[in-house]
């Protein structure tokens, strides 16, 4: 992941002491260093003080964002005293990307005329016309703070991961390999409703992927190099050889997908042409995608692979797609989310180990489906979400909790982990009630206020509350 830079905008209105706007320069570039960030700024020669108050200095800091196209991923527009909104309208209007506005608070030993802000009225007055111009703006609580508050800090991290999300998902490409499982009308999906909001479907058969495999030579050095970093990540001593091939195999051939059709996310049919075929399951593989922070889903949900898109860029970490699978004992706030293995190996409590799929071996008998890794999810925040289409219009859910060091006990089979999140009975009602999936995607840390924020504020879909 690249190292974020933000513009950084410093309001003025004259009436107000302009002696303020040097110090708020020097404050804010040091805390967004201090935290990690890169900044850029228009010198103090480019406007008075450094700062914008007139649409003619508003159109300067215009052409000097135009100047440095690609180069921030959001802006802060910052309020050392009231602020001009008409000139900052003027700046920012074509900004192109997210903007945190904040405003310093005034101390009661400094009320004078000559030290008195007034940024906690300024801040408001910006907030109206930029409603007003239709500009997307983010502003949170508390109303005034200032660059060494703590709770600057982590406003900023929610506002990278805001960044993040805005900026790479205002238009982005979702592979859909194979078709939806007959039995799977839990993911049913509309492209069209996708595209409308830039996101493009590459819909591709598993016929495809098939052929591809069949063409693969194992004395390629591709192959060896791909079986050398499978056998890295997870634990495959117990599969055969020919599994194993084909598992490497497949591994290639979605990479290659990917890089053809230029995705940034996919979901896969993963039974039971496969275990058929092949004699394999792929949930590991696509554990080892999400590993490289390329977010990959099962049983073709593309709502949920959009999920896990907008979280693995929030936290900038793995996401997963899991099942809202078993109670865990009487406790109503504690449920056990599980699927078969495609969680990343930083996720879990260790690499996990590749077996025979239980249910396939049911059903087809053993050894058709090697590829489930088991293993345990290991404690940690979290943060989970799911989307649908409905209506023409995509609407998602999103909410915090944590996994638990609960116990699972040894003979459950996949990879599981024990969530525990608050009011959970009332959640599965409202998620089922409005007919969204039985898969919910998650990733490490608390990031719900930056995904309600990105996607509701700036990308337009619809929030369904639990």
């Amino acid at each position: 992941m690249k190292k974020m830079t933000f513009a950084l905008f410093f309001g003025n209105r004259g009436f107000f002491p302009e002696n303020l706007i040097a110090g708020a320069r020097q404050e804010l570039s040091s805390a967004i260093t201090a935290l990690g960030y890169d900044y850029i700024t228009c010198g103090k020669e480019l406007t008075r003080y450094g700062a914008v108050e007139t649409p003619q200095e508003g159109e300067k800091y215009a052409r000097f964002l135009e100047e440095h196209k690609n180069k921030y991923d959001g802006v802060i527009l910052c309020l050392p005293n009231f602020g001009d909104e008409t000139g900052a309208t003027a700046a920012l209007k074509k900004c192109g990307v997210p903007v945190l506005i904040m405003a310093y608070p005034d101390e009661l030993s400094k009320m004078n005329f000559t030290s008195r802000r007034d940024a906690f009225c300024g801040k408001l007055s910006v907030m109206d016309v930029f409603y007003q111009y239709g500009i997307k703006y983010t502003a949170w609580q508390p109303h005034v703070l200032t660059p060494s508050d703590t709770e600057f800090s982590r406003q900023m991290r929610q506002f990278a991961a805001v960044c993040r999300i805005v900026n790479n998902m205002h238009e982005f490409t979702i592979g859909a390999v194979g078709a939806r499982t007959t039995a799977f009308k839990t993911v049913r999906f509309d492209e069209l409703a996708m595209q409308k909001k830039g996101i493009t479907v590459e819909a591709l058969d598993l016929s495809d992927v098939f052929q591809r495999v069949r063409s693969i030579s194992e004395n390629s050095k591709k192959f060896i190099d791909r079986k050398n970093e499978l056998s890295a990540y997870s634990d495959f001593s117990r599969v055969p050889e020919k599994a194993f091939s084909n598992l490497v195999k497949v591994s290639l051939v979605l990479d290659a997908i990917i890089s053809e059709y230029k995705m940034d996310a996919l979901a896969l049919r993963c039974w039971m042409e496969m275990e058929k075929e092949l004699g394999i399951a792929p949930c590991v593989l696509l554990g080892e995608l999400n590993s490289r922070l390329f977010p990959a889903a099962c049983e073709l949900d593309v709502g949920n692979a959009l999920a896990m898109t907008a979280l693995r860029l929030a936290s900038e970490k793995p996401a997963a797609c899991l099942d809202w699978n078993n109670n865990y004992g009487s406790e109503p706030d504690k449920c056990i989310l599980f699927h078969c293995g495609p969680v990343a190996k930083s996720l879990m409590t260790g690499k996990g180990e590749v077996i025979d799929h239980p249910m396939f071996a049911k059903a087809l008998g053993a050894g058709c489906g090697w590829g489930p890794c088991s293993g345990r999810i290991a404690p940690a925040p979290m943060t989970f979400a799911s989307s649908k289409t409905e209506n023409g219009k995509i609407y998602f859910y999103s909410g915090e909790g944590k996994f638990t060091d609960d116990k699972i006990p040894q003979e459950f089979f996949g990879c599981a982990g024990v969530a525990q999140i608050t009011a959970l009975e009332h959640a599965l009602l409202i998620i089922g009630r409005q007919g969204f999936r039985h898969h919910v995607s998650v990733t490490p840390g608390h990031y719900g206020q930056a995904l309600d924020e990105a996607l509701i504020n700036y990308l337009e879909y619809e929030k369904t509350d639990l």
